[in-house]
């Protein structure tokens, strides 16, 4: 910190004449202006309205955008599964020897 920046500037500092005088005329100013500001009868009944049209909409969006994904699943789903095959595969084709009942995989020995 320098010496200048210890020193405050001429006609600031609080034994500056009319300093008072003036923060009182501009703080009863500033009273006058935000007494002649009168809110809208209506404003809240407004605003309340306003914020539950804008949650209607929130939750329509949602409800349509979850309709939306679902029925894009359901219709990609049954689309890949139309496309399996018509000719049965190996493992259904009726080929090979049947299996005895009883018979399993042999086991390796310990």
């Amino acid at each position: 910190m320098t010496h200048r920046d210890k020193t405050p500037s001429r006609g600031t500092g609080p034994d500056r004449a009319g300093h008072g005088r003036t923060e009182e005329e501009l703080r009863e100013a500033l009273r006058v202006l935000a007494g002649g500001v009168l809110p809208d009868p209506d404003a809240y009944r407004t605003a309340r309205g306003e914020w539950l049209r804008r949650e209607r909409r929130r939750r329509l969006v949602l409800a349509v955008l979850i309709t939306v994904v679902f029925t894009l699943a359901t219709l990609i789903g049954l689309w890949v599964l139309n496309q399996a095959p018509s000719d049965p595969g190996v493992i259904f084709s009726g080929t090979g020897a049947p299996v005895t009942e009883g018979t399993s995989l042999p086991r390796p020995s310990p």
